[in-house]
């Protein structure tokens, strides 16, 4: 699947656990760099293999991106953002949601793992608010 779309996907070599580069996907929002951090952060994991769950990869990502990586140190030794990154877990429990990628449709229904396009066109259809 992901030849046919294009996107440069291996399994990569480590599997580190992943609180931190949401952590710090979250400070990239107040950043107002979000897509950027994150878009980073996956092209770091799925395309090169490096491991996301290590501060100072994660530091040299924000610095590549424009972004003050020492800030970003500070933010993730004081987990100023796990709160949040926690109640997005929660969030996503409740949703059934167990893997990557994940699609939510109006934060009510939810579908992991890679999708058809009728899928998730009939994802936003379940989605949609009764008329």
């Amino acid at each position: 699947m992901t030849e046919r779309l294009n996107v440069p996907i291996k399994l990569p070599p480590v599997q580190p656990r992943s609180r931190l580069a949401h952590q710090a996907a979250h400070w990239g929002r107040q950043q107002g760099k979000f897509k950027e951090c994150n878009d980073a952060v996956f092209r770091a994991f799925f395309e090169r293999g490096e491991d996301i769950g290590d501060v100072d990869v994660l530091a040299r990502l924000a610095s590549e991106g424009g972004l003050d990586s020492e800030a970003l140190r500070r933010a993730l030794s004081k987990n100023e953002y796990l709160d949040s990154v926690l109640a997005d877990e929660r969030e996503a429990r409740k949703l059934a949601i167990s893997g990557v990628p994940a699609f939510v449709a109006n934060r009510r229904v939810a579908l992991s793992g890679v999708q058809s396009v009728e899928s998730l066109k009939k994802l936003v259809e379940r989605a949609r608010p009764s008329a």
